[in-house]
Order: C-alpha cells, then structure tokens, then sequence
C-alpha cells in the first residue's frame, strides 16, 4: 500500500514538474497568436498613431531616488511626447545624491516640469500617492526615472482610454536598453517571449496580471475609487492591478507604446530585482485568495490559478533537486530515486518548446524591434539560467513574505546594467 502511494506520489510529482512548463508555453503561444491576430496585426505602425476624437491633458509621475544620472534623459524623452497637453511631475523621495539639485534644475528650465521633494524615503507608492493629490490632469502617465519614453506611446495608451470607460490602465511595451552581458541578451528574449506574449495570451483568456510598472498609464477616477497605490506594496504594479480588476476595471496591454529600460546585468542585481517582483506576487496571493469565492470576479480566475500553478511548479522542482541530493547520500525507494537532474530527452523536449516559444514572440514583437533576431541564440540559455533563478526566488518569496508581514515597503537603489544601448 505505501509503495502504490509513493508511486503516485512521485508520478505525479515528475509529471507535473515535466509537463506544467510545456503546458503553459503552447497556451501562451496559443493566446498570443490569438491576440494577434484578433487586435495586432490590424493596427498601423507603431510610429503611426490612429488619431483620437480628443485629447485630453496628461500629468506624467515620475518618483526618483537617487535618479541623478538618468532623470535628465528621461525627462527629455518625455519633452519629446507627440501629445498636445502634458504636465511632469518629478518627485523626490528622499534622494540621498544629486537628484533633488538635477529636477529643480530640470523644473526651472521647462515650464512642463514640476518638482515635488518628499524628506524622508517613503517608497515609490507614496510618492505615487503624492504626485496623484498634486496633478492637475485626470489621466496619470507613470513612468520609472530611469527610462526612456518612445514619442508616440502616450496617444497609443490613451486610445484605450478615451474610447472605453471601463478601462482603468494601460500598460506599455518595455524594451531593453543594458545588452552588453549574457544577462542582458537572455533578458531581451525575454521580455518578449516571456512578458510580452504572456499579456498577450492574458488579455485572451481573462485578465492581466499585472502592468509594467516602468510605463503604465491610468485613469484618476479608477484610482480614486481603489484607494491609490499601497505603501505596504512591495511591488505596486502588480497590487494596483489587482485592486483594479477585482473592482471590476479593465487593465489592458498596449505593445505599439513602447518603452526603454535598464536591467541588472549582474546576478546579484538580478537576484534581488526577482526575488522582489517574486515577494510581489506572493502578497496577491495571499491578499487576493477570495477572488476565487467570488462567481462575479470569475475572470480574475486564470491568472490567479496560473501564478499559483508556477509558485506549485517552483515548489516541485525543489523538492525535485532535494530529493536527487538525499539519493546521493541515502538509499531511497526506488520510486522517489532520481539519477540525474541533467537534461535528457525531457530536457531536449522543453527547450526545443523553450526556443519555439521565443521564436512565436519575436515574430509578433519584431515590428516593435526590427533586429530583435539576433537575440534568438542568446535564448538558449532561458530554461537553465533563468528557470534556476526564477525557481530559487519563489522558494524564498514564500517564507519571505510570511515572516515580513506587513510593512512600508522603501527605495533600494537597483542594478541599472552596464553599458546601455541608445533606443532605436
């Protein structure tokens, strides 16, 4: 009887280890292509904005701390908006360099320019919090003090707005800037193989999970009625989504208003930037648990059950490793003995799906990109790099968040890459 419950057990421990990830790509292949073909491919090129009955006025939020090298170039990329009417908004909050003399520099050069100082580091969601009470405008564009704006993003994220009520945020496209490393390539691939067609696929079948928090764009009324961004958020992004949809708004991605970033493109950047966005994920979780008790939130359920499924996934595959690692010291039931956590044949399956899944991207981002191909190789270092990290980070969010509780989440200066490249 133990050793039939054992080998169910282990079947269906492998099975799922093996079988969720390839699950998940040709879903997200699946609702991507759908996507594209049922919105994408239909609109004009990316620097060919349909135009919009109206216009209305835009305050653009951007929190900073210790933004001294990079706010200059991001406020004049966002000078250069092709939008009638916008006001900037730079807060500092609590800038420990140059910043605070750079943006009241910035804001006695333009008149588009405001700058708000907060004493103290409080966190990007108060800050966001305060610009909101200190914005002129009705429709918010928030933007990271480290990126750089295309031109026209601002009237594709407000066709969204302007045409549907009900929509509460858009989210734009993020491109990366720092290549200059494996991680930065590997990053590039990515952003669109994974990010990208994963809004894609979700905007198919439900709900996004989240928006980019580096470029998204919301309506005030919406915020209003949610309460605005949470200080205890480690990751505001994806806790103002959640707030929005299960109050019924819409959030949607908008791939033509792009955007260029910096990314770590060291692995303790890169281990502390996923460990944060994994902790994020793990706060839904719990903070948002009674979406599934709710038939009027129904289509919150997919995305809910698919972080879930990847934290499970995450939790397999480290009692995966953990039980190859007592096989070397202990002689266990055959059933639970694992000879080798190298690739074979499953190995092979996963990352020919891995490669086709990225080939499936970047032939729907490469209109946004044109020479995104010369990437592909890069990307066959996806599965074992970046599964690796991905998987240690949520077997460390979970306690992490537990013990952590709830508390004002702060600035922490991130890895910002080493040599950017200039957007095309």
């Amino acid at each position: 009887m133990l050793m039939h419950l054992l080998e169910i057990v282990a079947a269906g421990l492998f099975g799922f280890s093996f079988y969720y990830p390839l699950f998940m790509a040709y879903l997200w292949m699946t609702g991507g292509l759908f996507y594209w073909a049922h919105y994408e491919r239909h609109d004009p090129a990316p620097d060919s904005p349909p135009p919009l009955d109206h216009y209305p006025p835009v305050s653009i939020l951007v929190p900073c701390h210790n933004e001294a090298a990079c706010i200059g170039e991001t406020v004049d990329a966002l000078l250069a908006i092709d939008y009638p009417e916008f006001e900037i908004l730079l807060i500092n909050d609590g800038s420990t360099d140059e910043t605070p003399m750079v943006i009241n520099a910035l804001a006695q050069a333009h008149d588009r320019v405001r700058a708000v100082h907060l004493a103290e580091n409080q966190g990007k969601a108060v800050g966001l919090n305060t610009a909101a009470l200190l914005a002129r405008h009705d429709f918010f564009l928030c933007i990271d003090g480290d990126s750089r704006v295309d031109p026209h993003c601002l009237r594709w994220m407000m066709r969204h707005l302007v045409h549907s009520p009900r929509v509460a945020a858009v989210t734009g496209n993020p491109r990366i800037r720092t290549r200059s490393t494996l991680l930065g390539r590997v990053q590039v691939g990515e952003f669109s193989s994974i990010i990208g067609l994963i809004k894609r696929a979700q905007r198919t079948y439900g709900k996004v999970f989240t928006v980019s928090g580096v470029m998204v764009c919301f309506r005030r009324a919406a915020l209003h009625e949610v309460g605005y961004w949470s200080p205890d958020a480690l990751t505001e992004d994806i806790d103002i989504s959640w707030k929005l949809e299960v109050r019924h708004w819409d959030v949607r991605f908008e791939p033509s208003a792009l955007c260029w970033i910096l990314m770590p493109e060291t692995l303790r950047g890169l281990w502390r930037q996923r460990l944060r966005w994994a902790m994020g994920g793990t706060q839904v979780l719990f903070a948002q648990k009674g979406v599934l008790a709710q038939w009027t939130n129904r289509r919150l359920w997919p995305v809910y059950l698919e972080y879930f499924a990847s934290v499970a996934w995450a939790y397999s595959m480290g009692l995966v490793f953990l039980l190859f690692g007592l096989g070397l010291l202990f002689e266990l039931p055959p059933e639970l003995r694992i000879r080798s956590v190298l690739p074979g044949w499953s190995g092979l399956v996963i990352g020919t799906t891995c490669l086709l899944q990225v080939g499936v991207s970047m032939f729907l981002d490469h209109r946004y990109e044109k020479r995104l191909a010369r990437y592909y190789y890069w990307m066959i270092w996806y599965p074992l790099a970046y599964w690796l990290i991905n998987v240690s980070t949520t077997l460390v969010a979970l306690p992490a968040v537990i013990i952590r509780g709830r508390k004002r989440a702060t600035w922490k200066s991130p890895d910002r890459g080493l040599h950017p490249v200039q957007p095309h």
